[in-house]
């Protein structure tokens, strides 16, 4: 056994002692016994022992268990969990606070069986979540647990973590549960579980939490080709912010005005997005996902295209005479959409032909009223008491359509 005292007086506040046991490395359960005494005179507590458990010669980290005050020798246990390959080493140490005082450890042992106040740890096995999740570790331990006892999960340079539930399973065994919340890179790290009883601490090794970004892509899909109704991308996903493997690539497209979007999965390195209007234009990223909850990646950056103009569906219909002169013709014909003329860009021209001199005069001219909801259209300087056969032609950059040709006699002069 080891022994340590530490006589605070004259000592000013936060002077510190060590007491540091040998590097311990245990194939099976064993429990750390020791006896403790704290006390002085004033009634004031002559300063704090703490109890650190450094593995592996890492970093020394928060203390496991801690008093400041006692007025007899008491007895303390750890059930300390951290098994062959690792090893571990325990640190006592006394920190002063100024009053006058004793703090002592006598009798430190090694014992080859588990400790009989305080539950021991199985084995914590590390955990891996995507950013934003919950991390969720279970600590199971061999021993029996009650409503007295202060459980938590400690971290190493991390935040620790809050008890969220636990299930007892009977005398000898439980199993408490602890989230890490919407994790962060910042939370990842080690993480251990731990007890503590009125007669001493259990601490579990320590796992890791690992923290990974959703994949992004860090360029735009790319164009292949473009059709009326279809785009032909190149996905252009293989350079990622974040993390993989990539187990799931979606294209996701929306109209740039208006809110219409869909998503599609993709199991290629091209895609072809179908059913799309003609001459709209569309934006288009790709989201990656990769394993476990909450593993799909915001949108990578959009690639803004067109599609082309598509033929027109049809000609202009019900082409009818409003007014006849002797030189002039009024016509007017049914209103249409884009959903006839499949193009936002257009033109509508008035065909007409008639005789005169004894030879037929052809005649074209562009009509501007073709967004009235009574769209018309005036012929002039035509000759009296002559036939005049009219047709419209409506044309975009991708093909034309006729409507059908009205035949008209001008009136005598």
């Amino acid at each position: 056994g080891s022994f340590m005292l530490v006589n605070t007086s004259g000592r000013f506040a936060g002077q510190k002692a060590h007491l540091l046991l040998p590097h311990l490395k245990e194939n099976d359960t064993h429990c750390i016994d020791f006896h403790y005494y704290v006390s002085s005179k004033s009634g004031s507590s002559p300063g704090t022992l703490n109890i650190y458990v450094k593995v592996n010669d890492g970093p020394i980290g928060n203390p496991i268990w801690n008093t400041s005050i006692t007025s007899t020798w008491d007895r303390a246990e750890l059930a300390i969990s951290t098994f062959w390959p690792n090893f571990y080493q325990v640190v006592f140490e006394v920190v002063t606070s100024g009053h006058p005082g004793y703090v002592a450890i006598d009798e430190v042992k090694v014992l080859g069986h588990p400790c009989t106040k305080t539950p021991h740890f199985l084995r914590l096995q590390s955990v891996e979540v995507n950013a934003g999740q919950f991390a969720t570790f279970q600590c199971t331990a061999n021993g029996g647990t009650d409503s007295g006892d202060r459980l938590w999960l400690q971290g190493i340079y991390v935040r620790d973590a809050p008890l969220k539930d636990i299930k007892v399973f009977n005398f000898r065994r439980f199993v408490a549960l602890f989230s890490v919340v919407n994790a962060t890179k910042r939370d990842a790290g080690n993480y251990r579980c731990m007890i503590r009883t009125e007669g001493g601490v259990g601490v579990s090794n320590y796992a890791e939490l690992i923290v990974k970004e959703p994949p992004v892509p860090i360029a735009p899909p790319q164009l292949s080709s473009v059709g009326a109704t279809y785009l032909w991308i190149q996905l252009n996903a293989n350079s990622i912010n974040g993390d993989g493997p990539i187990i799931q690539r979606e294209v996701e497209y929306r109209t740039s005005s208006g809110s219409w979007y869909d998503i599609q999965p993709v199991d290629s390195t091209s895609y072809k997005i179908g059913h799309l209007d003609p001459d709209t234009e569309y934006e288009i990223s790709v989201l990656l996902t990769r394993p476990g909850e909450g593993g799909t990646g915001s949108p990578g950056p959009a690639l803004r295209t067109r599609t082309k103009c598509a033929d027109p569906m049809r000609g202009p219909r019900k082409l009818e005479v409003v007014e006849i002169k002797s030189r002039q013709i009024t016509i007017c014909w049914e209103p249409f959409g884009y959903n006839v003329t499949r193009c936002h860009r257009y033109n509508l021209t008035v065909h007409y032909r008639y005789q005169a001199g004894g030879q037929e005069q052809v005649r074209e001219e562009v009509s501007w009223d073709t967004e009235s909801s009574h769209p018309q259209h005036t012929i002039t300087n035509l000759s009296p008491y002559t036939n005049v056969s009219i047709k419209l032609v409506l044309m975009n950059p991708e093909g034309r359509k006729e409507s059908q040709e009205l035949v008209v006699q001008t009136d005598e002069d």
